[in-house]
């Protein structure tokens, strides 16, 4: 049974090693071969809007546009609903490839069997 992998990044710009962790297992994973789906919570949130990622710097980390784009490519992305709603960021507004959907999607994806879960 092929395992999955569902990742919720919480943190933006503010904690940019948790943050570049995040999207580097996922994109990691991705290569692997492994499902890999990435939920973009929290201040992660703006990484859901064309150019943001560009924007982030960390010294000796991959470049954030490129593992989003390597996820976005063999995995989903989902910008929380909540999230979304609370910066003003609409389905209009976000990545070509990224969906909007809440916690009861997240919680589906996380409870199925085969899946393991991770929050940064």
């Amino acid at each position: 049974m092929p395992k999955k992998l569902v990742i919720k990044v919480t943190a933006g710009p503010e904690s940019a090693e948790r943050c570049s962790q995040a999207f580097t297992v996922a994109a990691v994973a991705v290569a692997s071969g492994v499902e890999v789906s990435l939920w973009l919570t929290g201040e992660s949130s703006w990484f859901a809007l064309p150019g943001r990622a560009a924007e982030f710097e960390l010294p000796h980390a991959a470049p954030l546009p490129d593992l989003l784009d390597s996820v976005l490519a063999g995995g989903r992305v989902t910008l929380c609903t909540q999230c979304a709603a609370r910066r003003e960021i609409t389905e209009k507004d976000v990545l070509e490839g990224v969906r909007i959907a809440g916690a009861q999607v997240f919680v589906q994806e996380a409870m199925t069997d085969g899946t393991q879960a991770l929050v940064y």
